[in-house]
């Protein structure tokens, strides 16, 4: 007879709160010249990074969305566990590296200071 697996393995609690962890995330982000804003409610917390690049905080874990799967219908998300909030600094700078380089808004590219974009 074939062993059926049970749930998967909880992860290690850190004992903090969402808004605690997103702000371990945000200074580690801070460390790599990334600023972020958190905010806090309803039992998690974001972690605003740039424009396309949200990070979900439970308390336990780190997500955010990497892309879009056409077979599914729906957002794929990467997620880091919590308790190593410097390794998910890194992988998320990667991202946000990779998302400046192509989504630059037109109010910080250089040659466009001085031109009015309209209301913010």
């Amino acid at each position: 007879m074939r062993e059926v697996a049970g749930p998967p393995e909880p992860l290690i609690p850190t004992g903090m709160t969402p808004v605690e962890t997103a702000e371990t995330l945000r200074a580690w982000l801070a460390g790599r010249g990334i600023a972020c804003d958190v905010h806090d409610g309803y039992g998690l917390a974001l972690v605003s990074v740039w424009v396309g690049l949200v990070v979900w905080c439970d308390g336990d874990r780190f997500w955010w969305r990497t892309g879009w799967s056409v077979q599914c219908g729906r957002f794929v998300y990467a997620w880091h566990p919590a308790t190593d909030p410097e390794r998910a600094a890194h992988r998320i700078a990667l991202i946000y590296a990779d998302l400046r380089e192509r989504h630059m808004p037109s109010w910080l590219v250089p040659e466009s200071v001085g031109i009015d974009h309209g209301p913010r």
